[in-house]
């Protein structure tokens, strides 16, 4: 699953909590925009390495 819809499914998640009073289902959905967060940080480093070895 990519970032965008990692995000959005927290997002998702976290407003159903909340209109349900749900605090486990709103804190995973925190945690699932985290990890989406995490993954494109990673994600770009990745980029910025591959960048810098195809410039040699």
């Amino acid at each position: 699953m990519g970032e965008k819809t990692d995000d959005l499914k927290g997002r998702a998640k976290e407003a159903a909590g909340s209109i349900t009073g749900d605090d486990d289902l709103k804190r995973e959905g925190k945690v699932d925009q985290a990890a989406s967060t995490v993954k494109e940080k990673a994600n770009e480093a990745v980029d910025k390495v591959k960048d810098a070895f195809d410039r040699d």
